[in-house]
């Protein structure tokens, strides 16, 4: 009767055909204590369905000579979840007015035993049924089921590791799963399933807490210990699936989640619906530190669990906190260290089909900082307040007023960003940002994402900076004029600013032409410049007055090739310093002189007429050059072009008219940290010409 398909959807169906497998097992139970003349009792039921669970093909067999009663079930299901050849035998039985038991049996599943021990008892009277299956470790699971229709699960204890082991008997993923995260952990939990009445509806109540728990996969990326989670939820059925709730408290432990780093704290409360093809979020939200609400709305596929629909809302939030737990390892991994955030925010977010269809974000006194080396100021923005909206398919403007700021010593005043946005591209209007006193001035500045991340190029001009607050800002001596530049095609993108064309920089009445210039991680720790500098026509008056090197007056060229920078120190070039032509007058004072000697070490000395050193204050000089290669740490130093003498010497100044006067160096390879300590001792130190 039970195996008609009728049957097992009928409404006493299952309770009935569940009472006649149970009192045949009874029945059989009996028979291995007084029917010796029977060699085997078999008891066949082709199906047996519960809104829980379901069972095919289900045989209760006895064979005479001591065999313990069997139980076998061809197939079993427990929600969508589906195991097959299960066998169960039961050393120890008895039948007693209050019911039947089965003590100590032993589960198989095909031809593999489960490490546990099974224990059941059936009150034929009552109709109730209780399965209790344990573990060595004391660990239990208990399946209860009251006669009529309310099915109750529990666990007691039970070990993360005792669960895979009990699935990976049915499902070898399980086990791998466990084992790729050597996950570990202990789980209570109760689980109570009552179906309705006729006309009502079913109900499924779930509690229970995660202690002790912890994960580590291979690869180092993921990590948890000393997890702790309490869950408590419920679901109703409905006419086309479930309605849910659920709370949920993440009570203590922590996480690394590659790249985000998170602690115990966090409290869930949701609600949704589950359909045939769909699982619905209406409406969820968290509470977490540096957030005064944080809600989200989706929709998914249950086939294949694809995202189709997600909104997020987050208001006040406290950048203090979510910009270095959440925004930083996200944005900028690399910079987290280093990344300081201030102020508060709110956001939205919008997902279709997994793709990101809209952010709007508002600002309110929001800073950002980037710390630099050690003894450097780094780069700060800040307070920033204003609104930022993007959506994929639509165009949209941003405003940011942006309140000042600093790039290392360099001050920033006030200014404005405002941007169209569009699909993944922005355009910014002109922007000022002022500079000291100058003016840091961008046109076309534009940006893009690509595939290898955004790229961007734009058009800067420097206003003219007086060098007497730029030196000051930097920590410089004092010096005249100002400074100014135009980098008509400036390109930046994957971590690197590249410029097209040149940069021309006036000072000291002369200029810098510089080309090829392409930095690398310009606000990393790992910086890397590389540029060709041509400076012409610098006057050597200026450059030595505001420097205290003594007197040179005149002018000079240097050309700098093959420049490289590693954290904006000098790591290599090819340098070479001659004076510019043309007629101009060129006088060096005996301070000067004294201070160049300094430069080339204890082999350098001046070579004067005897006995006219005290009797001039400035010499005449006919032309002055210097070269230095600069590699793996040292200097290689050369002098003027055709100057080298017999003796080994090179000249840096050779004289020219009353008195004569020549600069002579002898030490070619030069520690470049020692030549950097004597520039920076040259203003304290004095040297002695030699007299000739």
């Amino acid at each position: 009767m039970c195996s008609r398909p009728e049957a097992s959807r009928g409404q006493a169906g299952p309770g009935r055909c569940l009472v006649l497998v149970l009192l045949g097992l009874a029945l059989l139970l009996g028979c291995a204590r007084s029917a010796r003349a029977i060699d085997r009792l078999q008891l066949s039921v082709g199906a047996l369905a519960h809104p829980a669970f379901e069972l095919h093909d289900v045989e209760l067999g006895f064979a005479a000579g001591g065999s313990p009663p069997t139980l076998r079930i061809g197939r079993l299901r427990v929600g969508s979840t589906q195991w097959q050849g299960i066998q169960l035998v039961c050393p120890q039985s008895s039948l007693a007015r209050d019911g039947v038991a089965c003590l100590a049996g032993a589960l198989h599943a095909g031809t593999r035993r489960m490490p546990l021990q099974v224990d059941f008892k059936f009150d034929p009277v009552q109709r109730n049924l209780r399965v209790d299956l344990r573990w060595p470790s004391g660990a239990k699971l208990s399946l209860i089921h009251d006669g009529e229709r309310r099915f109750e699960v529990r666990l007691s204890q039970v070990a993360i590791d005792e669960l895979a082991m009990l699935a990976a008997v049915f499902d070898d993923g399980a086990a791998e799963v466990r084992r790729r995260y050597a996950a570990s952990g202990r789980l209570d939990a109760r689980l109570v399933w009552t179906p309705s009445p006729q006309g009502g509806r079913d109900i499924v109540r779930v509690d229970g807490r995660l202690s002790e728990a912890g994960f580590g996969s291979e690869d180092g990326l993921h990590a948890a210990e000393q997890l702790a989670l309490s869950f408590d939820g419920a679901a109703t059925a409905t006419a086309s699936g479930w309605d849910w709730q659920l709370q949920a408290a993440w009570e203590q432990g922590e996480a690394y989640l590659h790249p985000l780093y998170l602690q115990a704290g966090p409290v869930l409360h949701a609600r949704g619906q589950v359909g045939a093809e769909q699982i619905h979020v209406e409406t969820a939200s968290l509470a977490m530190e540096g957030v005064q609400q944080l809600a989200l709305s989706a929709s998914a596929s249950r086939n294949g669990f694809t995202l189709d629909t997600l909104a997020v809302s987050l208001a006040g939030g406290d950048l203090a906190v979510l910009g270095p737990r959440w925004f930083a390892p996200l944005l900028a991994p690399a910079l987290v260290e280093r990344l300081r955030f201030a102020g508060s925010m709110s956001a939205g977010l919008t997902m279709k089909a997994g793709v990101l269809t809209g952010v709007d974000v508002v600002f309110d006194q929001a800073g950002v900082s980037l710390a630099g080396a050690v003894g450097d100021r780094g780069l700060a923005f800040g307070p920033v307040s204003g609104h930022v909206p993007w959506q994929a398919n639509a165009p949209t403007q941003a405003d940011l007023r942006i309140e000042g700021g600093h790039w290392e010593a360099l001050s920033l005043g006030a200014f404005d960003v405002s941007a169209h946005l569009e699909g993944e591209r922005a355009r910014f209007s002109p922007m000022r940002v002022p500079v000291l006193d100058g003016v840091l001035a961008f046109e076309g500045l534009e940006l893009r994402r690509l595939a290898e991340g955004w790229q961007g190029h734009a058009g800067v001009v420097l206003e003219p900076v007086s060098m007497l607050a730029l030196t000051e800002a930097l920590g410089l001596p004092p010096m005249a004029g100002v400074v100014s530049a135009a980098l008509p095609g400036v390109r930046f993108g994957s971590g690197e600013l590249t410029l097209d064309g040149a940069l021309v920089v006036s000072v000291f009445d002369g200029y810098l032409h510089v080309t090829g210039l392409r930095v690398s991680e310009p606000f990393g720790l790992a910086s890397h410049l590389q540029a060709d500098v041509e400076a012409r026509h610098i006057d050597l008056g200026q450059l030595t007055d505001a420097f205290s090197f003594g007197s040179i007056t005149g002018f000079a060229d240097l050309d700098l090739k093959g420049l490289e920078l590693v954290r904006w120190r000098p790591t290599r070039f090819e340098a070479r310093l001659a004076s510019s032509p043309g007629d101009y007058r060129r006088r060096i004072s005996q301070r000067a002189v004294q201070n160049i000697s300094a430069l080339g070490g204890a082999g350098a000395v001046a070579a004067l007429q005897r006995g006219l050193l005290g009797m001039f204050e400035t010499f005449g000089y006919r032309e002055l050059g210097l070269r230095c290669v600069l590699a793996n740490g040292v200097c290689d130093m050369a002098g003027i072009p055709g100057g080298d003498r017999a003796d080994g010497g090179f000249r840096i100044v050779r004289g020219g008219g009353i008195p004569a006067l020549d600069v002579i160096g002898y030490n070619r390879r030069v520690d470049w940290p020692e030549l950097v300590g004597r520039i920076q001792r040259v203003i304290e130190d004095n040297v002695t010409p030699e007299l000739r």
